[in-house]
C-alpha cells in the first residue's frame, strides 16, 4: 500500500490530474468538463516531461564530454542519483514523510496565511528522502522520526512558495500562480542580484537584432546555435575517437554534436508547450479547491513554470550558471575540498530558473550576474551537506538544488546539538 501510494504520489502528471480533477468535481462540473480537464491535465505534464527528458538525454552527453575533455574527477549532483541509491535504505520512512507532509501542507494552507499547495511530487519525494536519511543519521528512528520529518517537510513546502512568491507576481503579471520547485534560495538569491545590478538594464527578451542576424530573434534557433558551438567545444575537447565509440554509436563526432544541439533546443521547446498546455487547465481547475476546501490556496508549480515568461532569459541564466558552477569547481580544487564538479542538468533547469528571476528584478545583467552567482551558490553547498548526509554524503554524488543544501545543512547541524 505504502508503494503505491509512493508510485502515484511521486508521479507529477498523476498528482496534477487528481489535484485537477478534484478541482472540477468541486466545482459541480460536468463529467464531460471533468475528464477533459484532467486528461489534459496530466497530458500538459506529460509533455513537459517528455521535452524535459529530450534535454536531459541530450545534457548526459555534453557532460560526458566535458569530464572526458577535462579530465576533471570529482562529484556530480544529481537529485535523481542519489534519490534511486537512498530508497534503497530509507524508502519506509521516505514514503510515510512524503505522504503525512503533504497532509501537513494542506493543513498549513488551511489555517495560516501560507496558502500554497505544493504540486512537485517528484521534489517532494526528494526532499522526504533527504530528511529521512538526515534524520536517521542524527540518531532518530520510528514514529518520532516521521512524525517530525513530516513536519518539516510540511512546512517547506509551504515557506519556500511563498518566499518566491513576490517575484512570481512580477514574472507572471498576476497572483494566480505559485512557484514549487526546492531551489528557492537561489532563484531569490538571483533576484536580489538582479536589484542590486539591474538598475536601467533592458530585458533580455528586448534584443537588439541587426536586420541581418533576425533569425536570432526565434528563440529556438538562438538556442540551437549557442549549444552547438559548446558542443562543439567539448567534443573537440573530449576527442573524436571516445565521441564516435562511446557516445554517437559511430556517427561523426561534429554531425552528432550539432544534433544534439538542435535536440536540446527542441526540448526546450516541448517544456514550453507543456507548460502552456498545464496553465491553460490547471488554474481554473484549482480555483475549485480554493473555494471549497482551502479558502485562497494557490496552486505552487514546477520550475519550467516561468520558462515561457522570458525564454532568452532561460538560455543566459542557464550558461552564466554553468560558468559560475566551473569557477566554483576551480575554487574548490585550489581549497584541497571535495570537487563539485558542474552538473549540467541541475544548472540547467534551476540556472535557467535563476535567469528568469533576476531578468525579473534586473534585466540582462541580473539575469547574468543573478544566476552566476546561483551557480557558485550551488557548487559549495553540496560540500558543506555531505558530512550531515550519513552514509549517503560517501557515495558519488548528491543533492543539487539549493534548498536541499539550506534545509539538510541547517536540520543536520541541529540534530547535532540536540540529539547528540
Amino acid at each position: 500500500m505504502l508503494k503505491l501510494i509512493l508510485d502515484i504520489l511521486s508521479v507529477p502528471s498523476i498528482l496534477v490530474g487528481l489535484v485537477a480533477m478534484i478541482g472540477l468535481i468541486a466545482q459541480k462540473k460536468s463529467l464531460s468538463d471533468i475528464i477533459k480537464g484532467t486528461i489534459k491535465t496530466v497530458m500538459g505534464f506529460l509533455v513537459l516531461g517528455g521535452g524535459a527528458g529530450i534535454v536531459v538525454g541530450s545534457l548526459n552527453s555534453f557532460g560526458a564530454m566535458f569530464q572526458k575533455g577535462f579530465g576533471i574527477q570529482g562529484i556530480v549532483p544529481n537529485n535523481e542519483a542519489v534519490v534511486a541509491l537512498a530508497l534503497k535504505t530509507y524508502g519506509t520512512q521516505t514514503a510515510l514523510i512524503m505522504t503525512l507532509g503533504m497532509l501537513v501542507n494542506i493543513l498549513i494552507a488551511r489555517f495560516t496565511k501560507l496558502k500554497y499547495i505544493f504540486l512537485t511530487g517528484h521534489h517532494t519525494l526528494y526532499m522526504a528522502c533527504m530528511i529521512a536519511a538526515i534524520l536517521v543519521a542524527g540518531g532518530m528512528k520510528g514514529v518520532s522520526l516521521v512524525i517530525l520529518g513530516s513536519i518539516i517537510l510540511g512546512f517547506v513546502m509551504a515557506i519556500f512558495p511563498a518566499i518566491a512568491q513576490p517575484t512570481m507576481r512580477k514574472i507572471v503579471g498576476h497572483d494566480d500562480v505559485a512557484f514549487a520547485h526546492f531551489g528557492t534560495v537561489g532563484y531569490v538569491l538571483s533576484a536580489f542580484v538582479g536589484k542590486l545590478v539591474g538598475k536601467n538594464s533592458k530585458s533580455t527578451e528586448e534584443m537588439e537584432v541587426p536586420q541581418g542576424l533576425s533569425f536570432l530573434r526565434d528563440t529556438s534557433v538562438a538556442i540551437s546555435l549557442t549549444m552547438g558551438i559548446l558542443y562543439l567545444i567539448v567534443a573537440i575537447a573530449a576527442g573524436k575517437s571516445y565521441v564516435e565509440t562511446e557516445l554517437s554509436g559511430g556517427q561523426n563526432f561534429i554531425v552528432y554534436s550539432v544534433i544534439q544541439s538542435i535536440t536540446f533546443a527542441g526540448g526546450v521547446y516541448v517544456i514550453l508547450a507543456g507548460v502552456r498546455l498545464i496553465l491553460a487547465e490547471i488554474v481554473p481547475a484549482f480555483k475549485g479547491i480554493a473555494e471549497k476546501i482551502v479558502p485562497d490556496a494557490k496552486p505552487a508549480l514546477d520550475c519550467p513554470v516561468v520558462f515561457p515568461y522570458a525564454p532568452n532569459a532561460v538560455l543566459v541564466g542557464f550558461l552564466s550558471s554553468f560558468v559560475g558552477g566551473i569557477v566554483g569547481m576551480l575554487i574548490l580544487l585550489k581549497l584541497n575540498a571535495p570537487v563539485i564538479l558542474p552538473g549540467v542538468v541541475p544548472h540547467f533547469f534551476c540556472g535557467a530558473t535563476a535567469g528568469v528571476f533576476g531578468n525579473a528584478t534586473g534585466g540582462r545583467k541580473g539575469a547574468i550576474l543573478g544566476s552566476f552567482v546561483h551557480g557558485l551558490l550551488i557548487t559549495f553547498l553540496p560540500v558543506l551537506l555531505l558530512p550531515v548526509l550519513g552514509d549517503l554524503g560517501y557515495a558519488n554524488t548528491t543533492f543539487s538544488d539549493a534548498d536541499f543544501g539550506v534545509v539538510g545543512i541547517l536540520l543536520g547541524n541541529i540534530l547535532k546539538l540536540f540529539v547528540h
